[in-house]
């Protein structure tokens, strides 16, 4: 069974989706951007650091650590902006590297919004 959530400790969803949804031992959480919190009017620095924190947020709703994360995928509006996030993305996956795509896009919901992070996680690390 498909399960679609959202997690209250994070900005309020503004569309037709959900922050997450659970199907057999798997995770797969929206595209998230800093759209709803303080970041959002901030640099790419601050906008990464965000979608980070929500992502950890929902990690730990699940009782879930950095090393079930299988894969995120990085949408950047200047595909330049990678040197000014990778020490955030490294100092987040405290070593549990995962796999990783990096797309460059046109834009993004809003002018003012830098980068979106979509991830996929490991609800069981011992399969």
């Amino acid at each position: 069974m498909v399960e679609r959530i959202n997690y209250k400790n994070l900005p309020t969803i503004v569309g037709p989706y959900v922050h997450a949804t659970k199907y057999l031992n798997t995770l797969y959480i929206s595209g998230l951007t800093a759209m709803g919190s303080d970041a959002q009017k901030g640099g790419v620095c601050l906008q990464t650091e965000e979608i980070l924190s929500q992502i950890d947020r929902i990690l730990i709703a699940e009782g879930l650590a950095k090393n079930n994360i299988i894969k995120l995928t990085i949408y950047l509006a200047d595909i330049n902006s990678l040197s000014k996030i990778r020490e955030a993305l490294f100092a987040f996956y405290e070593g549990a590297l995962p796999a990783c795509s990096l797309v460059e896009v046109s834009a993004l919901i809003t002018k003012e919004l830098h980068v979106e992070i979509e991830a996929i996680i490991a609800l069981n690390s011992n399969e």
